[in-house]
């Protein structure tokens, strides 16, 4: 019933639009405009839990690796601080770790803390053990709605880049109201690895 009204309404009001403008139009235009229309607000609607963000995470890493050109990842944080969200980033060469701060809308770059490594940490052996396969990284878009899919509903708040057995992964927060669903995804298939649900 509710889509016969829309649809009437819709109808109606393109009517109206086309009776006012200078050129005549025929029904196939106002069909066409009426699909697109429709296609567009589902799209709209479709998309509506996912969070965009005007830095990619790919452009967030680039930053880092001008700031610290010969070392590698070792963690990525995207989450929200004092209302914006921000990358936070880790990283390693063979005598120093890093961390960084990159905002997800301005680009906005802070060096947040340089020190050196301890000694069984040195020449490379944290570097080894801890570094993120980078390649063929799945945007926090995708991971998003692969975690909320897993879930069945919510909102994605909170993302994680990290490795554990040689497999870099996203760990995805997912609320849901009072419930929070932690999943972790494959970072280059998109597998889902495990998933713990919390209610708070």
């Amino acid at each position: 019933m509710k889509k016969i009204i829309i649809f009437g309404l819709s109808l109606g009001f393109i009517g109206g639009l086309a009776g006012c403008g200078s050129e005549p139009t025929d029904s196939a235009n106002s069909n066409t405009a009426q699909t697109t229309s429709q296609s567009s607000q589902s799209q709209a609607s479709s998309e509506g839990n996912a969070q965009s963000f005007k830095v990619s995470v790919e452009e967030a890493i680039k930053a880092y690796q001008e700031a610290y050109p010969n070392s590698d990842v070792t963690s990525l944080d995207l989450e929200s601080s004092l209302g914006k969200y921000v990358y936070k980033i880790e990283g390693v060469d063979d005598e120093k770790e890093y961390e960084m701060t990159v905002n997800a809308d301005t680009k906005d770059m802070s060096k947040e803390r340089e020190e050196m490594l301890d000694a069984e940490d040195k020449n490379g052996a944290k570097r080894k053990e801890d570094k993120l396969e980078l390649n063929k990284l799945l945007s926090v878009e995708k991971v998003s709605a692969l975690a909320v899919e897993h879930v069945g509903k919510g909102e994605a708040t909170e993302w994680g880049l990290d490795k554990d057995l040689g497999t870099t992964y996203w760990e995805v927060k997912v609320k849901d109201g009072q419930k929070e669903t932690e999943v972790k995804v494959d970072a280059q298939s998109g597998k889902i690895l495990e998933s713990e649900t919390d209610d708070e």
